[in-house]
């Protein structure tokens, strides 16, 4: 049995998502701090702050968590990195750590920034080690939220987590620098990993995440075709994979049915159907398995 450390915060909305559709729905009330998931292989569940998931999970404290590479590398955390998850706190994709400063201020450049600035951040390990290594002295302001409404007023430079960077140019500020990019991400204890029984426990939850994620925007698509048609319906799918063909019995027809992205089924099936295809069916997926 398996103890697991959730994320808090802006990427609680996502994972909670996912693991109901995983069919391992975190169950809870708004001041419950012990979940529970109805599953025989998972015992302690909590939610808390990605930050400080890392350094739980390398204590042993927890068996996988989520959380972000971010926290990993400003932790400093020895944890194995099990699978990338594929989003962040509004959707899929990943997160950059930046450096901004005041659109006013005249550089372009991280290497441009001033000895003895004033830099407010989050992140101040991994941002003390960047301007380390590029000689640069700065002075660290640890930053608790709301860093880009600290600049000009307070601070000179905010190193800041962002997607679009659209905060900060709301907010009067310009990139200037990147100093990595994040994800989501599922970690384990090295232990826990390393252990036979542990490990098939944590493997067989990993999978049932990571088909959810391999689902979302897919459907399953399924056709009758006249045999005369069958050749020219096949080249028409956008198929993941060579869809699969079966006769159908009595009369010169095939069944036809393949994997494809969602966000193109509203063009497909007019364009199947001018081509011969009947009894056309979208079919939701919630996982696929590799």
């Amino acid at each position: 049995m398996i103890n697991i450390a959730l994320p808090k915060g802006s990427l609680e909305e996502q994972t909670l998502q996912l693991f109901k559709e995983a069919d391992l729905e975190v169950r809870r009330t708004d001041r419950d701090y012990n979940p529970k998931i109805n599953d025989s292989r998972i015992g302690k569940v909590k939610i808390l702050r990605p930050q400080e998931i890392p350094a739980y999970i390398e204590m042993g404290y927890f068996d996988i968590g989520i959380s972000g590479l971010d926290w990993i590398h400003e932790s400093g955390a020895q944890v194995k990195e099990v699978a990338e998850l594929n989003y962040s706190k509004t959707g899929p994709g990943t997160v950059r750590i930046v450096i901004a400063v005041h659109q006013d201020e005249p550089i372009s450049n991280v290497r441009e920034i001033r000895p003895d600035s004033r830099i407010t951040t989050e992140y101040p390990k991994i941002t003390a080690k960047f301007f380390e290594d590029l000689g640069i002295s700065v002075r660290l302001f640890p930053s608790y939220g709301a860093s880009e409404a600290k600049v000009p007023d307070l601070m000179d430079v905010v190193v800041d987590l962002t997607e679009t960077g659209t905060t900060l140019r709301k907010n009067g500020l310009k990139i200037i620098g990147q100093i990595m990019e994040s994800y989501t991400t599922i970690i384990a204890n090295k232990a826990s990993y390393d252990d036979p029984v542990k490990r098939k426990e944590i493997d067989e939850i990993v999978t049932l995440l990571l088909g959810v994620i391999e689902a979302r925007n897919k459907v399953l698509i399924s056709m009758n075709v006249p045999a005369d048609a069958l050749e020219s319906i096949v080249s028409a799918l956008p198929a993941l994979k060579k869809p699969t063909v079966a006769k159908l019995h009595g009369i010169d027809y095939f069944s036809l049915e393949t994997v494809v992205m969602k966000g193109m089924i509203n063009t497909l099936i007019p364009k199947l159907k001018a081509l011969g295809a009947e009894d056309i069916l979208e079919i939701p997926i919630t996982k696929i398995v590799r």
